[in-house]
């Protein structure tokens, strides 16, 4: 009877222990803008668009000054987010076609890890909520790359603009919702077509809202990319006329609202101390598009571009309790980096049988060291066109987004020390042979680690 008890002693005592270990482990959550510049918010310098908590959130937690993304456009961008690997390891970057299309046949590869999926394995639940634009086909959706639930747009919300719309940009300057066919998905069915953008934002805010309160007894994972302020502009009647930057304001900061929903939940149901959440956008500032398009702050030009405006973000991480408040940091990470850094606070392991470009960001974001990352690699397309190792970048090619300065390739790199000028105004690379030297041999090597793959944004629709 003595040894039955000790017995079943023992067992409580295991169970016990595992379920505060799952316990331990943090809820994740990762709030994505579209097309939002470095200059966009108040706590990153913009002086009219107020985002109070996105201000509390920075001031709260640590806000990072040299954030990147993996590209400057918006599909690669998210593959990289997705998978902490540069999309042109994945196929999901492309010379010919930036981003994917309604009429492309391609998507993220089965063949890839992505974060919902090694993180289902550990025992999180996990949603997508808001733009994908990974594949709108259904083996490419988000229920097929281990979201237990999608509700949100396959792709950006300017694609299927109906012929009926006014030509060129002018269905831009004054925005309908008829203008655009962009269906609206609750996990692999089209509930709502076009997708009613008046109140798509005020929407996200309630499902990821719904989703935490659903989920808030075991580990989960929430992804927030939300579809603006990507052009068209759209914004909530609540929120017409909130800000004194006219549209484009009012859309920002009803997303920043959206963000004090999320973080209000948390706090609500005593989960903030054991919950991680990241904000960062997909790339920088559509500027072609004026006051419809944002600010990429000190920085040079913006989305489209290698140029800082293009991948520099604003990144901030908030876990009260654990990440110290008040942090603002110049340690170099990317979104990359999420990817890892999630996995290993979750408890679960990198994928060991091929390269995973993101590193361990924990020291940079908890304070007690400097971040693993010392290097970054600027993609555009399936091209590297710059690289960035400690302070100094060397730009191999420079070209104008979508219009303005074409392709130039540069026999002795562009160099610029962007702790210095981060704006990239002053070329110093005739003073710094060396350092052009180390890196080209850093561009070499990491070319080498670089395999072939099916290019996924170049497969047309029926293949």
């Amino acid at each position: 009877m003595l040894a039955r008890t000790l017995l079943i002693a023992a067992v409580f005592v295991i169970f016990t222990n595992l379920s505060q270990a799952a316990d331990s482990r943090p809820n994740i959550v990762i709030i994505f803008a579209d097309d939002l510049g470095y200059g966009d918010l108040s706590c990153y310098g913009h002086p009219t668009i107020k985002t109070p908590h996105l201000d509390r959130m920075a001031d709260e937690g640590v806000r990072f000054t040299q954030f990147y993304v993996a590209a400057s456009v918006c599909t690669p961008s998210r593959a990289g987010l997705m998978t902490g690997r540069y999309p042109i390891r994945s196929g999901m970057c492309s010379d010919k076609r930036r981003v994917l299309f309604p009429n492309s046949g391609g998507g993220m590869p089965e063949s890839e890890v992505t974060l919902p999926e090694a993180l289902k394995k550990q025992g999180y639940a996990t949603a997508c909520v808001g733009k994908w634009h990974l594949g709108h086909l259904p083996q490419f959706l988000p229920t097929s790359h281990g979201f237990d639930s999608y509700f949100g747009i396959p792709y950006s919300n300017d694609m299927d603009r109906v012929n009926g719309a006014p030509k060129g940009r002018d269905s831009f300057w004054d925005p309908k919702v008829e203008y655009w066919n962009v269906p609206l998905f609750k996990d692999q069915t089209v509930i709502e077509q076009p997708a009613v953008q008046t109140t798509i934002t005020k929407r996200y805010g309630e499902q990821a809202v719904k989703f935490i309160e659903d989920n808030k007894e075991k580990p989960f994972f929430l992804y927030l990319p939300h579809n603006l302020p990507h052009v068209p502009l759209f914004r909530s009647k609540e929120f017409a006329g909130h800000s004194e930057r006219g549209l484009y304001g009012d859309v920002i900061e009803e997303i920043d609202n959206t963000v004090g929903q999320v973080l209000n939940t948390l706090r609500k149901h005593d989960l903030d101390e054991n919950t991680f959440v990241f904000f960062t956008s997909d790339n920088g500032p559509w500027l072609p598009f004026k006051t419809h398009g944002g600010s990429a702050g000190l920085l040079r030009e913006g989305k489209g571009t290698t140029w800082e405006g293009g991948m520099r973000e604003p990144g901030i991480g908030w876990w009260p309790g654990t990440i110290p408040a008040g942090q603002i940091t110049t340690e170099l990470a990317s979104t990359l980096d999420l990817y890892s850094t999630c996995l290993l606070m979750a408890g679960a392991e990198l994928p060991a049988d091929r390269v995973v470009d993101g590193v361990d960001i924990r020291p940079a974001l908890m304070g007690t060291g400097p971040s693993p990352r010392d290097s970054l690699i600027y993609y555009r397309g399936e091209q590297i066109y710059a690289v960035r190792q400690g302070p100094w970048k060397a730009h191999f090619i420079t070209q104008g987004a979508y219009s303005g300065p074409g392709r130039v390739e540069h026999d002795t790199p562009e160099l610029y020390h962007l702790l210095h000028d981060p704006s990239e105004k002053y070329n110093v690379a005739a003073d710094h042979p060396e350092v052009i030297k180390q890196l080209r041999k850093l561009t070499q090597e990491h070319k080498k680690t670089v395999k072939p793959v099916v290019n996924q944004l170049e497969i047309p629709m029926g293949e």
